[in-house]
């Protein structure tokens, strides 16, 4: 997999380009990760990229000809012939979630474009892009941190990027609720002890039991989660039982 970040800030992505699960993958040849830095396709003395609003206004707005020629630069650089999603990280996008990170992690080339200041001229969205995500009805400065928060869901689905497989699989969202609670040595710290059936050895027991707690949690903390989750008839009965147990 290949992904190209097109930034202001290349430096700001290859911090985290090096560090964890990324640099570890990106080590191992699993995905290709390159910032690039749009400015350097200004095509003007002062390389300014952005410009003020036609009609008026506050703030200042991206100019189409530098990020046009930034992402036609990375599609000359790239030796796939697969045509590549190209991702613009707005706030009126959709809102981004675990089902679209399966998505993309099928993808064998993904662009992210990374704005700031007031806005993107609206060619870019027209004419360019052909995904928009958003990380919540909230704003941030600029596209960088949300763009890195997406690729780092991506590319930790990337067989061998994890060092244990299933731990993917597993995770909250992944299986349409959230996970299960975790514990780990000692078995009694302060007097809190780890439940019984963990340390039972019986791994059908502990896989029900996981499932439970999976069940519960999500019923506590996200209700809206149960009603696209893919429930077995035991979960449904599981589920059953936990409403009529949970106080009011």
């Amino acid at each position: 997999m290949r992904i190209d970040v097109l930034t202001l800030f290349p430096e700001m992505c290859e911090s985290v380009f090096g560090t964890s699960i990324l640099g570890k993958a990106r080590e191992k040849g699993i995905v290709a990760l390159n910032a690039v830095n749009f400015r350097d396709f200004s095509g003007n003395k002062h390389n300014s990229v952005d410009d003020t609003p036609y009609g008026g206004g506050g703030g200042m707005v991206l100019k189409p000809d530098p990020i046009f020629a930034a992402v036609e630069h990375v599609l000359e650089m790239s030796s796939s012939p697969v045509k590549p999603r190209i991702i613009l990280m707005c706030p009126q996008g959709r809102t981004y979630n675990q089902k679209i990170a399966e998505e993309l992690a099928q993808e064998e080339h993904l662009i992210f474009i990374c704005g700031h200041y007031e806005g993107y001229d609206e060619r870019i969205r027209e004419h360019l892009v052909t995904d928009e995500l958003s990380m919540g009805d909230y704003v941030l400065t600029g596209g960088e941190l949300p763009a890195l928060t997406v690729i780092d869901s991506i590319v930790r689905l990337q067989p061998g990027a994890l060092g244990n497989e299933t731990s993917a699989v597993t995770d909250s969202f992944s299986t349409g609720l959230l996970e299960y609670p975790h514990y780990t040595r000692p078995a009694e710290f302060r007097g809190w002890k780890v439940p019984d059936i963990l340390l039972s050895g019986h791994h059908a027991n502990i896989e029900v039991w996981r499932r439970e707690q999976a069940l519960q949690r999500t019923l506590e903390r996200r209700p809206d989660l149960l009603e696209t989750a893919e429930l077995t008839k035991k979960d449904l009965k599981a589920l059953e039982i936990l409403k009529k147990n949970s106080p009011a």
